[in-house]
């Protein structure tokens, strides 16, 4: 399959066309998605209409930088005439009545969308199940999961289905899936993407703290491409095209979340490649606090997706202050996260210290996962997703190798506020160095 660039190349060239482009990626989700069920929403007929508009407005000499490339989006993103459920049974006749503003800007640029991709229950997991779709299966090993809560998105693409998609991060949604899918993820900058029509169904719009929408993709040029064209501000757009002299800090431990020693082994040889590409490692980092800041983060997601309600240790919604008070408290940490961008480029770490689980009956709060022979939570492996979440820094997710089983690890690159193009640039580099 072709990239997502390659392909809207083709068409605007003449040397394909938007109607064959879908048609062909029609056939593939036909024949291939009964045995991972990604694309659980679809509007092939509508699609094939929008496709031939596609060609027409080419035609007339209009510019479509993603012209014919047919592709699909996360279940929780809007679209005109469809259903928007989050994987939720109370909201499985709600339909959309317009589409998200990435949607909109997507089709403006000449893509033509399938359909939507599956999703855990209010996109608070890391398997993608719920009793209006059923379960996506990871099309590495259809018995593990995909990831959450992107995970329809990312084995659509792994399964060769579609060449780009568009998902949502507030604790690891984008960059999980592609590290368990083995495929490009971006978390992007906080307010970096319009969020408009990326809403529970029922709610009005306002933005979740730290919430993010961002591109997943087969090939990392594409996901720089889909930023470019659904960016709502000016983001630098410098980017290197060589890793010589630039300062990568390896963070492969942490004190909250355990790595497996296949997945540390494959962080290494990453870091090794880098270095003799001409990359400068600095090793002596002095860290923020890890493991307090982990607690702050986990403090304000539940608060986030909780819209204030009682938190499930019990604690009583909180009350104004103590939101403002944590609000201040992740000021202070962005500060110290600063100051270690003083020193280093970018930061290097594991997307997950573990690979795709096995599935289960959803269970997330009391779910157990192996590292090395030992049962450890599964909850604590969100501070691996969460520094870039709280912080609200871009970071992107590669393939950065396979464990035994051959399950894709991911790998993570954070990098400063506002620089998604060079983080995505940058993985780009490290992933050819090795």
């Amino acid at each position: 399959m072709n990239s997502a660039r390659e392909t809207a190349a083709a068409v605007r060239s003449g040397r394909s066309s938007a109607i064959a482009e879908t048609e062909a990626a029609i056939q593939r989700i036909e024949a291939d998605d009964p045995a991972i069920n990604a694309v659980v929403v679809r509007r092939f007929e509508a699609a094939r209409c929008d496709a031939q508009a596609v060609d027409a407005r080419l035609n007339t000499g209009e510019d479509l930088p993603l012209a014919g490339v047919a592709m699909t989006v996360k279940e929780s993103f809007d679209v005109a005439g469809l259903p928007t459920t989050w994987g939720m049974t109370d909201h499985a006749d709600h339909c959309a009545d317009a589409d998200a503003e990435i949607v909109r800007r997507l089709k403006m640029a000449g893509a033509v969308i399938l359909g939507k991709t599956n999703v855990p229950p209010m996109l608070a997991d890391w398997q993608s199940a719920n009793p209006v779709y059923g379960v996506t299966r990871n099309p590495h090993d259809r018995a593990r999961v995909p990831g959450g809560s992107s995970g329809g998105a990312a084995a659509a693409l792994a399964s060769h289905m579609v060449p780009l998609e568009y998902g949502s991060d507030i604790g690891g949604s984008v960059r999980v899936p592609a590290g368990f899918c083995g495929v490009w993820g971006l978390k992007t900058s906080y307010g970096a993407v319009p969020m408009g029509g990326h809403f529970l169904p029922g709610l009005h719009g306002a933005p979740a703290e730290m919430g993010v929408c961002g591109p997943l993709a087969r090939a990392a040029e594409d996901l720089r491409l889909a930023l470019e064209l659904t960016t709502a501000v000016p983001l630098d757009r410098r980017v290197p095209d060589r890793l010589a002299g630039l300062r990568i800090a390896p963070l492969f431990s942490h004190p909250v979340a355990g790595v497996r020693d296949e997945i540390g082994k494959v962080g290494q040889a990453t870091l090794d490649a880098a270095a003799r590409a001409g990359a400068e490692i600095v090793e002596d980092i002095p860290w923020p606090d890890l493991a307090a800041m982990h607690a702050d983060y986990v403090r304000l997601l539940l608060t986030t997706i909780g819209r204030g309600q009682p938190l499930p240790d019990g604690t009583q919604p909180v009350t104004l202050e103590a939101w403002w008070q944590m609000l201040d408290a992740r000021a202070r940490w962005i500060a110290a996260w600063d100051a270690v961008y003083d020193r280093v480029d970018a930061v290097l770490m594991p997307v997950a210290g573990i690979t795709a689980f096995e599935h289960d009956a959803g269970d997330s709060q009391n779910r157990m996962v192996e590292i090395d022979g030992e049962a450890t939570p599964w909850g604590a492996q969100l501070a691996w997703a969460g520094m870039a979440n709280y912080t609200g820094f871009p970071s992107c997710a590669f393939p950065a190798g396979t464990d035994a089983a051959g399950l894709p690890i991911g790998y993570q690159l954070m990098t400063p506020m506002w620089t998604d193009h060079r983080a995505a640039a940058l993985a780009k580099l490290v992933d050819l160095a090795k």
